[in-house]
Order: structure tokens, then sequence, then C-alpha cells
């Protein structure tokens, strides 16, 4: 590297001009944010899976005009949803998986979630929350006492959690041939306990969450079949007795919400409920230690930020050493490609 006042050069790539076009796309971010809302809306992706390729068609069956319609298909072929052919649209193979409701891992719902108003107000001031090191929306953010916003992520973010919870159902055996007692903590949706129920017939879950969310839990252990063997447990993880004697108690998408000390009085309390040999199922944005890699793990960190007063996207080690210091003798990291997050077993 050699530098030129304050500006770095890569002495490998001299022909690398500067550009403002990385700070325009990402000042005009939320342009894209409004437009991909905006076609989920439409159903626009819809639409053209089935057949509806060009503006004239697109702009009838979505019920909107014609201008309209070429100028979000153009915006959406610029960032690459659609593919431009002639003056026929057509889906890329992301947006035909994800944005098509007649796929069946279609994540449109999770707007519902991810852009709910919550979210987006935890980022109206990042320059405060990097001043006071967490939330400034509330005291809490999204974990304060129940809070509604879970319910809102219980029913929009199932579809795209379908995939990793029947991965780690697969990933983590058990004995098909003797009861298995689960704890599915924050269980949200239930897919994930759902799917060890599914998998193991001699297995009983037992959810954990706050009583309006518990309710869609049950909707879909009723939905997907194992109702028979779904109990709740409503209230703060932090506040109920778990009872004791669980094999499996799974972790997901939870622990990020909080800081270190927190989080291993936590799994202190989650140590003493399992039984012997019993396993700690993790599932989280894992970055590397470099802690800015890969991009969608790593970013998480920000979101933690805005939205939590102390939670983050920890590393492998970080977990590795709570998980020990809460009295579980070793931990193992998992990928769960082509999902960006990792699993972690630990083991008591």
């Amino acid at each position: 590297m050699e530098y030129n006042g304050n500006v770095m050069k890569n002495s490998a790539n001299q022909s690398e001009q500067p550009s403002l076009e990385r700070f325009f796309n990402t000042v005009n971010a939320y342009q894209q944010t409004a437009v991909i809302k905006g076609a989920i809306e439409l159903d626009l992706f819809t639409a053209i899976a089935e057949g509806n390729t060009t503006v004239e068609a697109l702009a009838a069956k979505c019920n909107a005009s014609e201008r309209g319609m070429r100028i979000i298909c153009d915006y959406l072929t610029v960032w690459g949803f659609l593919i431009k052919t002639n003056e026929t649209y057509g889906l890329t193979q992301d947006s035909a998986l994800f944005l098509s409701r007649l796929s069946p891992a279609y994540a449109g719902s999770t707007i519902e979630f991810l852009l709910s108003p919550m979210i987006m107000d935890s980022f109206k001031d990042i320059a405060a929350s990097v001043r006071t090191g967490g939330t400034v929306v509330s005291q809490e953010g999204t974990v304060s006492h129940e809070n509604p916003v879970w319910s809102r992520f219980a029913r929009a973010m199932l579809p795209i959690q379908i995939m990793p919870a029947q991965m780690i159902a697969n990933l983590v055996q058990v004995e098909p041939d003797r009861p298995i007692k689960l704890l599915d903590l924050a269980a949200g949706h239930g897919i994930f306990g759902i799917s060890f129920a599914q998998r193991y017939p001699n297995l009983e879950v037992v959810a954990s969450d706050w009583a309006p969310v518990l309710d869609v839990a049950r909707e879909n252990a009723q939905k997907f079949g194992v109702s028979d063997r779904y109990k709740t447990l409503p209230g703060s993880a932090f506040e109920i007795d778990f009872g004791k004697g669980y094999d499996i108690i799974l972790l997901t998408n939870f622990l990020h919400h909080f800081d270190q000390e927190t989080i291993i009085k936590l799994l202190v309390k989650i140590h003493g409920a399992l039984q012997t040999n019993g396993r700690a199922i993790t599932l989280d944005f894992i970055p590397d230690e470099d802690r800015i890699s890969p991009p969608t793990a790593a970013a998480f960190s920000m979101m933690m930020l805005a939205s939590t007063p102390g939670g983050d996207a920890y590393t492998f080690t970080e977990y590795e050493q709570m998980f020990r210091q809460a009295g579980f003798s070793r931990s193992e990291l998992h990928s769960l490609t082509p999902s960006p997050q990792r699993m972690i077993i630990s083991y008591g």
C-alpha cells in the first residue's frame, strides 16, 4: 500500500480510479429497500412467474400503470432481481426461488418483520447508537418485556427458517428408540423444535417464549402434525423454571440479543437444565475472527447495535469461551451452507 495525502492506493492496482459510486449507491440504498417492498406488495415476482413478462401484461396483472411498471422492472433489473431480454422480463434464480409465491421457499413475508416500524426506527440515528453503544429507540429496544415485535417475527420469518431447521434436525443425531426431551428457548414460530419432532417420533418439545408468540408456535405445531408432543412454557427465559433432564436445548437466533455477562448467566441456567451428556444447540450469525467476514454474518452486529442495549454478532471463539465459563465441556462449529448462519453444538 502507498498513500497520497489521505488517500490510500493499492500498488497492485494503480489503474483503479477514485469513484463516488459506492457512496452514492449507499446513500440512496433506502430506495432499493422501498422498491423491493413495493414489488412484493404488487406481487410482481409472482406475476412474472405466472407468465406475465411484458410491461403491458404486468401492468394489467398487478393493477398498475404501464409507466410505473416499466420503471420498477428496469430498476429491479439494474439491481439484479430481474432479467430483461428485449422488451420482456424474467426472474433471476434467486427471485424465482425466494420472491415468487409459487415457490415453497417464498421469503417475501419477511418484510413484515424486517421492515417493521420498530426495526426501521432503530436505524434513524446510528450516530447516537455509536456514541452510547446501544439502541436509542427505547431503554431495552427489541428485548423489552413481551415486545409485540416478536409475534410479527414469528409469523413473518417462518418460511426462511424451515431449511436451516431441517438441516439442524438432520445434523444433531439422537437415539430414535428412547424418549427424548427438547427445550426450544425463544421458540418464536417454533419450526426448530417442530423439525426435531417430525424427525423423531419419541421426541417431546417444550417451547418457551412470550405467551402471544407461543400462540403462533402452537398453530405451526398443529399445522406440521406434532401438536400431541408439543408443550409450551410462557415467560422470560431469564425468569421461568425450565425444569430438568433435557437432552437438547435449542438457542436459535437468541443469544445475539444480549451482552456476554448476561449470556453466561443464562448458559449456567441452561447447563443445569440439561441431563448428563445433553447438548445445547446455538444457531446464529457467527462472523470469522476478523469480524468483517463473511459479510452477512459480520454485518449483523450493526443490527444488534441499533436495536438492543448490548447485543452483538459473536465469533465462535467468544461463544466457546462463554459456554466453557458456564460449565460446558466443549463446543463444535458447523456450517449450514447455503444459509449465512452457523450452528454450534455445546456439550454439557
